[in-house]
């Protein structure tokens, strides 16, 4: 069975966007499931091979055949590293045709909990020839409305953003 994700990103702006937002949701029955401090560093990738030889040892066994099929039938790849109040993430997004990885409408994602610091991941993707494209940071609060996930960010640099998610078995 495959799962699909149908997401939804609206940039809120001001914080009593995100003030009014929050309200509305709580009236409607959402929960607060998580809050959390995020460090994410995007990057430039060029050579996909190189990343999966210098990557793919920190990659857990469960996880390997997923992170080798997005590498190799993907394109167009957003590659990021991720800090999330001290556990640290490789998150990777390829395009499936000719949409773009970050907001297309069919793309494949990978993301996998590493065993290392941020900055040691960093490194070795660094070191696979990939080049910094971003660094920024978020505060995140999730809530959960039903089936719907609801991520209220407040994002350095250009203020609050609301993303409505939810997975469904049907891609039509």
């Amino acid at each position: 069975m495959s799962l699909y994700e149908i997401e939804i990103k609206s940039l809120l702006g001001a914080k009593e966007n995100a003030d009014k937002l929050r309200g509305e949701i709580s009236e409607k029955g959402a929960s607060l499931v998580a809050r959390n401090n995020q460090l994410n560093h995007y990057f430039i990738l060029r050579d996909a091979a190189k990343l999966k030889d210098n990557l793919r040892p920190h990659v857990s066994d469960e996880k390997k055949d997923l992170f080798d099929k997005i590498l190799n039938e993907g394109n167009n790849f957003s590659v990021r590293t991720r800090d999330t109040d001290g556990e640290v993430k490789f998150v990777v997004k390829a395009s499936i045709g000719s949409d773009s990885s970050s907001n297309g409408v069919s793309r494949m994602e990978f993301e996998d909990k590493m065993n290392i610091t941020l900055d040691e991941l960093d490194k070795i993707l660094l070191d696979a020839g990939l080049e910094y494209q971003a660094k920024w940071s978020r505060e995140r609060e999730e809530y959960k409305l039903n089936d719907i996930n609801i991520c209220l960010d407040k994002n350095a640099g250009y203020g609050y953003l609301a993303e409505f998610e939810k997975v469904v078995e049907d891609k039509n």
